[in-house]
C-alpha cells in the first residue's frame, strides 16, 4: 500500500479514529472508536490503563482497518510490550494529557500499538 501525502495529512488531523478489528474468538468484524497519537515520528493507538477488547483482537489478528474521514486504510498493528519502548513512547504521550494520571500507570497497564502503514 502506498500512503499518499493526503492520507498522511488526514491521519495527522484526526486524533479520534475508528478501527475495525477481527474478533479474536468470533472472527467477526468489530468497529470501535479510540485515540490516535503521534510520538517518536510514528502513529500509535492507546488508551487509559485497563484491558481493551480491541487490543486483544489486534494481538490475535494484527491487520485491521483504520477509518479516517477521507479514507479507510488497511494497516497492521504492532503491539508494544518491551518496557523500554513503552516508557519512551508514553513519555511523549502522557505528559500532554492533563487528565491522564501517572506515567507509570500507563506504562504498566495501557494498551500500546504502533500503526504500521505499510
Amino acid at each position: 500500500m502506498t500512503v499518499t501525502d493526503e492520507t498522511r495529512q488526514a491521519l495527522e488531523r484526526q486524533r479520534t479514529v475508528e478501527i475495525t478489528t477481527t474478533g479474536r474468538r468470533s472472527g467477526q468484524p468489530r468497529r470501535i472508536e479510540t485515540w490516535r497519537y503521534r510520538a517518536c515520528g510514528r502513529y500509535w493507538l492507546t488508551g487509559s490503563p485497563g484491558s481493551r477488547d480491541w487490543y486483544a483482537n489486534v494481538l490475535a489478528h494484527s491487520e485491521f482497518t483504520l477509518h479516517l474521514a477521507e479514507v479507510d486504510l488497511q494497516v497492521r498493528g504492532r503491539p508494544v510490550t518491551d518496557p523500554d519502548e513503552r516508557a519512551l513512547v508514553f513519555d511523549k504521550i502522557v505528559p500532554a494529557l492533563d487528565w491522564a494520571g501517572s506515567l507509570e500507570s500507563w506504562i504498566a497497564g495501557s494498551p500500546l500499538v504502533e500503526i504500521e502503514l505499510g
